[in-house]
C-alpha cells in the first residue's frame, strides 16, 4: 500500500457522481488546471451518471448483440444449407468438413444469444453482480462445439482416406467454397464491428472465428482442383487441413475463455486506471487496483491515499472524483469501488484488529 496506513473513512460503491474537484482538496495551483481539463474531457466524451441509465445502456448493448447474432445465424444457416446440398450431390469430404464447421459456427449464436438475454436481468440478492457471467458459460459451450466439429471433420476425412471414392460436380463444390468464404467474411465483419462497439470480447472472438472459417472454405477449392487433376486423396487431405485449422481456432478460443474465467484483463487497462487516479486532485498515492470483466462490462476496485486531516465528506468527494476519472479513462468500465487510506499519522496501526486475518488484513 505504498507505506500508507488505512483510514476508517469509507469503502463504498458510488452510484451518483459528484463534482470532479472540491474546495480545499487539491494539489496547490495544479487543481484548477486539472479541473478545467476534466470538464473539457467530460464535454468531449460524456458518460452516464445515474444507475438506471447505466442499466438502460447495458440492455441496449445486449439487444444490439442479440440482433447481430440472429442476423449472423440466418446468413450462416443459409450458407450451410447450400453447402449441405452440394455435399450430398458431390460427396466431397473437404466440403463436408467446411459445412460442419459453418454449422457449428452458426450454432454458437444460440448460447451467446441466451447469455445476452440473461445479462439484461438486474442484479438481485443472490447474484449481486448481475448475470453477465452467462457470457463466460456461453464461451465454454462455444469451445465445446468447436471441439466437436473438429472431431467429426477429422473422423470423416480419415475414413475417406482409408476408403477413397471419387467426387462429382466439381464446379458446384468450387462454387460452394466461394459461397462459404463470402458468408463467413460478411458475418465476421458484422460480429467484430458490433462486438467492439458494445465491448463484447466473446462476440469479437466469434467474429474472428468466422473469418478463419472463411479461409478454410477457400481451402476446399484446393481439394476440388486436386480432384479435377485426378488426385483422389486431395479431397480428404484438404479435409484434414481444415480440421487442423479448426484446432487452431479451438486453441485461441479456449485461451480467451480461460482468461475470462480467471478474471484476466489487459494490463494496459490497469496502467490507464493508475494514471487516471494519480491525476485526481487530492489523491496523494494509490494502492492496489483490480479489474474484472462481468459479461461485456468492466468493474474496478482501487485503494487511494488522501491527506489525514480531511473530513469524511472531503475524503468521499475525492473518492467520487477518482471514480469519475476512472469512468473516463477506462473503456467499458461501468462501476468502481474506491477505498480511501490516509498517510501515516503516528505509530499506531488502524488495521491492528485485522492482523489475525493474515493476507486479508493487508
Amino acid at each position: 500500500m505504498e507505506g500508507n496506513q488505512r483510514s476508517h473513512a469509507h469503502e463504498r460503491r458510488h452510484h451518483h457522481h459528484g463534482p470532479g474537484r472540491t474546495g480545499g482538496v487539491g494539489r496547490n495551483g495544479g487543481s484548477r488546471t486539472a479541473g478545467v481539463r476534466h470538464r473539457l474531457a467530460h464535454f468531449v466524451r460524456p458518460h452516464r451518471h445515474e444507475a438506471g441509465e447505466k442499466v438502460d445502456a447495458a440492455m441496449e448493448t445486449s439487444r444490439e448483440g442479440v440482433r447481430t447474432l440472429w442476423i449472423s445465424l440466418a446468413v450462416l444457416g443459409a450458407t450451410t444449407a447450400v453447402q449441405a446440398v452440394i455435399v450430398a450431390l458431390s460427396g466431397s469430404v473437404a466440403l463436408l468438413g467446411d459445412t460442419i464447421h459453418n454449422a457449428a459456427d452458426a450454432l454458437t449464436a444460440l448460447p451467446l444469444g441466451v447469455a445476452f438475454v440473461l445479462g439484461r436481468r438486474a442484479a438481485d440478492r443472490r447474484y449481486t453482480y448481475g448475470y453477465g457471467r452467462a457470457e463466460d458459460l456461453a464461451g465454454i459451450l462455444i469451445v465445446t462445439t468447436i471441439a466437436a466439429s473438429a472431431a467429426l471433420a477429422a473422423w470423416v476425412a480419415v475414413d475417406r482416406l482409408v476408403n477413397p471414392r471419387d467426387i462429382t460436380h466439381l464446379w458446384a463444390v468450387a462454387a460452394a467454397a466461394l459461397a462459404g468464404f463470402a458468408g463467413n467474411e460478411w458475418v465476421a465483419r458484422f460480429r467484430i464491428r458490433t462486438g467492439r462497439k458494445i465491448g463484447s470480447a466473446a462476440l469479437v472472438a466469434d467474429g474472428l472465428h468466422a473469418r478463419t472459417d472463411g479461409f478454410t472454405s477457400l481451402a476446399v477449392l484446393l481439394g476440388a482442383g486436386g480432384a479435377a487433376l485426378g488426385w483422389r486423396v486431395a479431397d480428404p487431405v484438404v479435409g484434414l487441413l481444415i480440421t487442423a485449422a479448426i484446432l487452431l481456432v479451438l486453441k485461441d478460443a479456449a485461451r480467451e475463455v480461460y482468461r475470462r474465467l480467471m478474471d484476466a484483463v489487459d494490463p494496459g487497462l490497469v496502467d490507464d486506471a493508475e494514471r487516471a487516479l494519480r491525476g485526481v486532485p487530492g489523491v496523494l498515492g494509490i494502492g492496489q487496483v483490480r479489474m474484472r470483466w462481468i459479461g461485456h462490462a468492466l468493474r474496478a476496485e482501487a485503494d487511494i491515499v488522501v491527506a489525514p486531516h480531511l473530513t469524511v465528506v472531503q475524503a468521499h468527494e475525492v473518492a467520487v472524483a477518482a471514480e469519475h476519472a476512472l469512468l473516463h479513462a477506462v473503456p467499458r468500465l461501468t462501476a468502481a469501488t474506491l477505498h480511501t487510506d490516509h498517510t501515516p499519522t503516528g505509530t499506531s496501526d488502524p488495521h491492528a484488529a485485522l492482523s489475525h486475518h493474515g493476507e486479508r488484513s493487508r
